[in-house]
């Protein structure tokens, strides 16, 4: 049986991260949380629900976060690890959907997708705007063709895991992680996800930053 470990990145997320851990543990028994610099009861109510916590003394950033459960998990001998956020957005009776096709199919990473069979409730400025924009950039500068361009819902092989190092320490290692996996040629597949949206965030201003944090590491490397 391979042993997987679901690593979630949380930044105060005390009013969520219990039940987030709780509902992840009715399908995954290992359970890690990054409290990235939280300066609320994030690492406590984590720790409460049954999760392993690491901690960053300092906010770092999520992609930071999800490297370090990621080396955290190859330390654990984990064969595949799952992306999950924490503040209840996923579903984790979708957690399944995502391992399965690495399990029985040999993929090397798998990304959870909003646009596909099931529909989320996806606010009408990143339907129209700010995921079509997200689209062209990965398809022309990434080389990396998906129906998602932003959705940190995903699973990664071991292989995956060794030849993806994230350096992008915010959002843009969504983007980064799909290009690295063209770059690396690795197998991927989309499933379908349902995202449940409690706020609806991510201002233009935003989505510049991770253009400008992506492009400036691509240009680094």
């Amino acid at each position: 049986m391979k042993k997987i470990i679901c690593i979630i990145p949380a930044y105060n997320e005390g009013k969520n991260i219990y039940k987030t851990v709780q509902k992840v543990k009715l399908y995954l028994e290992n359970v890690v949380v990054i409290d990235d610099g939280s300066s609320d009861e994030t690492a406590y109510k984590a720790k409460k629900a049954g999760a392993k916590v690491l901690i960053h003394p300092i906010n770092r950033g999520q992609g930071a976060a999800l490297q370090t459960g990621n080396e955290y998990a190859l330390l654990k001998q984990a064969d595949l690890v799952v992306h999950f956020d924490g503040d209840g957005q996923f579903l984790a009776s979708e957690i399944n959907d995502l391992v399965k096709p690495i399990i029985e199919n040999n993929y090397d990473i798998v990304f959870g997708s909003r646009f596909l069979e099931k529909k989320s409730a996806i606010p009408k400025f990143k339907t129209y705007i700010i995921y079509p924009l997200a689209r062209i950039v990965n398809r022309i500068f990434l080389q990396v063709k998906t129906t998602d361009p932003q959705n940190g819902f995903r699973a990664m092989s071991k292989e995956a895991i060794l030849k993806i190092k994230i350096e992008n320490n915010g959002m843009a290692h969504c983007s980064e992680i799909l290009y690295k996996t063209h770059l690396n040629k690795l197998r991927f597949k989309e499933v379908p996800i349902t995202v449940i949206y409690h706020h609806f965030g991510q201002k233009f201003s935003s989505g510049l930053k991770i253009l400008k944090d992506l492009f400036v590491n691509k240009l680094n490397q």
